[in-house]
Parts: C-alpha cells; sequence; structure tokens
C-alpha cells in the first residue's frame, strides 16, 4: 500500500516553509525535507503525530494511502 504524505502541499498552502514547520516542531530540517519530497523510506508516528498538532490537522488530512 503506497502512503503518499501530503506535507509539502500543506505547507506550501498555509505560505510556512520546511525551516518554520521544522523549528516549530522540533524535528530535524531533513526530516521535515524526505516528508515533503516523499523519500522516507519510513515514518514514524511521533513524527506525524508532532507535525499534526503543531499544524492544528488530523493525520488523514496528512497522509493519504493510495
Amino acid at each position: 500500500m503506497p502512503v503518499k504524505v501530503r506535507l509539502n502541499q500543506i505547507l506550501q498552502e498555509r505560505g510556512m516553509s520546511q525551516r518554520e514547520l521544522a523549528r516549530l516542531t522540533g524535528l530535524r530540517p531533513n526530516t521535515i525535507s524526505h516528508l515533503c519530497s516523499n523519500t522516507a523510506n519510513s515514518i514514524y508516528f511521533d513524527t506525524l503525530e508532532v507535525i499534526c498538532k503543531t499544524l492544528h490537522i488530523r493525520i488523514e488530512e496528512l497522509v493519504e494511502i493510495e
């Protein structure tokens, strides 16, 4: 089951940079970059939870299962 992370699209819609999200979440900029480019080999639920809480979104808005 391929999983698509819509993080780049969400950040663009909000006018927020990857660097700003990294600062707000405390996650490494590389982690945010990999999620934005859909090149992450694995994704931790804790990471998704932090991003969702920071952006005030549900996980269903962030992750799309194809």
